[in-house]
Formats: C-alpha cells, structure tokens, sequence
C-alpha cells in the first residue's frame, strides 16, 4: 500500500481545472483591457466571453480589480524575499527595487499574463493607486528583509543604538527603492507611448535596460 486514498486522483483533476478556469478568466480580463481600458470592462464583459457565471467569477477574484492585480500580496513578498536576499552583489536599494520591479512583472506564473496585466495597471489611476497602496502596506515586511540582509552580512547589532539606527536606515533603504520603481513604471510607459507613437518596434515589456538606468541614475544621485 502506498497511503494514497482513491480521491487523490480526482482532488489533483479537480484543481487543475480550477486553475484553468482562473488562467483563463485572467487572460480574458487583461485582452479585454487592453483592447477597450480597465474602466470600460465590466464583470459581465469578461464573464460573457468567458461563459462563467459572475458567482464564479467572484469565487476566483472576490472583486473586479483583483483580477487585474494579480497573486496575493503575501505570494509576491515571498518572490521578493528571495530574489533580493540572495543578490548580495547590488547596492542595497537598487537590489530591492529590482526584487520588486521583477517580481511585479517576472516573478508570477506566467511572464506574459504578468507583463500585460501591468499594462493594463499603468494605464488605470485606479488599478495604479491599489497597487501603490500594496507596496505600502508591505514596507515593514520589507523593511525587515534589508535587516535580515545587513545580518547575514556584517552580523547582528547588540548594541541598542546600532539597532535602532539600522532600524531606521532600513525604512530609508525601503522609502527608496519603492521610489525608484514607481518612477521606473512610469518611465517605462512613457518610453512605450512614444515608442508606440513613433511606431517603432517597443522590443518588448517592460523596456530592456529600464532598471539598469534606474541604477544608474542612482549612481549619479548618491555620488553627487
């Protein structure tokens, strides 16, 4: 005997359509989206072209913008842990920022679905301020990644003071590096809009080398 029970089969069948169906709502949501703008789709739109009922549409995703958000915040903190505690080699605040940034794009099931779904994020104010309000609510979460990060490289601080000093150079390094990937999102959909205006090939989402500009751009600040 192997200690499976005879549901096993059917509970792993049964999951596998569920995710199918929410993969597939997703992408209907994001297509709609992007052809018509997130404030002209409505739940009935996407169920519709879908052939779900709104009831199992709200048992997927609760609400509207949840489909367009993406995972939950506590599955994107745990991507943002781990790329940014294992990339020891990049200044602190350009290291967090680049967890984030990839984790909003990269760091999901499915790249593609991710990258669109931003789109759609970056063309909305609404969809834009929640996904504001996420990062904010996680910087204390975050915050206590760049201690664990200044522990696991240079020890823990015993000391009171040094505590509460790295205390606070975390809430800095976190205040930063938010900074930074807001303002690589919204350089990014400039640089697409005029690449789109120009009618140039955009060579992809988000622009190649985007984050790397934000390093440097760093550099010059903190140098100056």
């Amino acid at each position: 005997m192997d200690g499976s029970t005879p549901n096993a089969p059917s509970e792993g069948l049964r999951a596998r359509k569920r995710a199918a169906a929410r993969s597939a709502i997703e992408k209907t949501a994001v297509r709609l989206a992007l052809e018509h703008g997130y404030e002209h789709v409505t739940v009935e739109m996407i169920c519709t072209e879908c052939m779900v009922s709104q009831r199992t549409f709200f048992n997927y995703f609760g609400s509207k913008e949840s489909v367009f958000l993406g995972p939950a915040p506590a599955a994107a903190a745990e991507v943002v842990a781990g790329g940014f505690l294992a990339d020891t080699g990049t200044p602190v605040v350009l290291s967090l920022a680049t967890a984030v940034f990839s984790t909003l794009l990269e760091g999901q099931p499915d790249p593609v679905l991710a990258r669109d779904r931003m789109k759609v994020v970056m063309g909305s104010p609404e969809l834009l301020a929640k996904q504001n309000e996420w990062m904010a609510a996680h910087e204390k979460q975050m915050a206590e990644l760049v201690l664990q990060r200044y522990a696991a490289v240079s020890g823990p601080d015993a000391d009171p003071a040094g505590i509460r000093g790295r205390a606070a150079e975390a809430q800095l390094v976190v205040g930063l590096a938010l900074g930074v990937v807001r303002v690589a999102l919204q350089q990014n959909q400039a640089l697409q809009q005029n690449q789109a205006e120009q009618q140039v090939d955009d060579g992809g989402w988000p622009v190649p080398g985007i984050m790397e500009r934000s390093g440097e751009l760093l550099g010059k600040i903190f140098g100056s």
